[in-house]
This record gives C-alpha cells, sequence and structure tokens, in this order.
C-alpha cells in the first residue's frame, strides 16, 4: 500500500517536511517511492509560502490509490485538492 506522507527535513527546533509518496511500512525519514511531491514548511509567516504542492503528481498518485496520512489529509483539504468520500 502507498501512503502520501510527510518527510522531516530541517535541523532541531526548525522543522520543514517534503510531502512524497512512501510504502506503507517505510520509516518516516526514509527513502520515497517517487519524485517530492510538495514543501510544508509549519514556521514560515507567509501563508503563501507556507505550502507548496505539485497538484497534477497528487492527483495522480491519489487516482493510483494512494492514502495520504492524516497530516496530509488535511494539508491537500485546506489546498482543495482532497475531499474524502
Amino acid at each position: 500500500m502507498v501512503r502520501l506522507r510527510l518527510k522531516r527535513l530541517g535541523r532541531k527546533n526548525r522543522p520543514h517536511y517534503r510531502i512524497a509518496a512512501f510504502d506503507a511500512h517505510a520509516p518516516r525519514d526514509g527513502r520515497a517511492l517517487d519524485e517530492d511531491l510538495g514543501v510544508y514548511d509549519p514556521l514560515e509567516p507567509d501563508n503563501a509560502k507556507k505550502v507548496t504542492l505539485n497538484r497534477e503528481r497528487i492527483v495522480a498518485w491519489l487516482d493510483k490509490g494512494a492514502q495520504p496520512s492524516a497530516a496530509v489529509a488535511a494539508i491537500l483539504k485546506k489546498n482543495g485538492i482532497y475531499a474524502k468520500q
């Protein structure tokens, strides 16, 4: 099963995350299956720069049956990409 989830990067007390497709059993910071699908920086003060998404690739992964994690689903819903049926 493939999941869209966050990969933590950054230094201590200054995290930022990449959104990527992972095998469901891979570790949190492990190797992604494909290219990065977006970036999420929770400490960015400018809301326009806080989330950057590759909409085409995310939709392609969702069409293939990938399931987003709870955090990624919330990010995608806020940006109008994912609406759980």
